[in-house]
């Protein structure tokens, strides 16, 4: 299993309805199988997210901010894991708000 304790990420990319840019820093925790994080950068004042990592460092998780327009934002996401020859960690997400739009976007560790 991937641990994503410690781990920090940026997007670099995202659909045209994600909030997410590539100013959004991601700060990941890691408890067993729970995942959370708080998010910032961009549009997104502040965000929290909380989920679960599965066997196969894939994660599943919902997720809540307060934007630049000071409206309260949230969904769901899935993520995929991709290891790159680096080492770091290359997330390839699928999510949705929770007024159903839906949008992928992929999230790099940093260095």
């Amino acid at each position: 299993m991937i641990n994503y304790d410690g781990r920090q990420f940026v997007s670099i990319e995202n659909t045209v309805n994600g909030e997410v840019s590539t100013k959004t820093i991601f700060e990941y925790k890691q408890e067993d199988n729970i995942l959370s994080a708080t998010y910032r950068g961009g549009e997104i004042i502040k965000g929290i997210l909380i989920g679960i990592v599965k066997e196969d460092g894939c994660l599943h998780f919902k997720y809540n901010h307060v934007n630049t327009k000071g409206l309260i934002r949230g969904g769901e996401c899935y993520s995929t894991p991709e290891i790159l020859t680096d080492g770091r960690i290359r997330l390839h997400e699928s999510w949705k708000w929770s007024d159903e739009s839906e949008g992928k976007s992929i999230v790099v560790e940093m260095e």
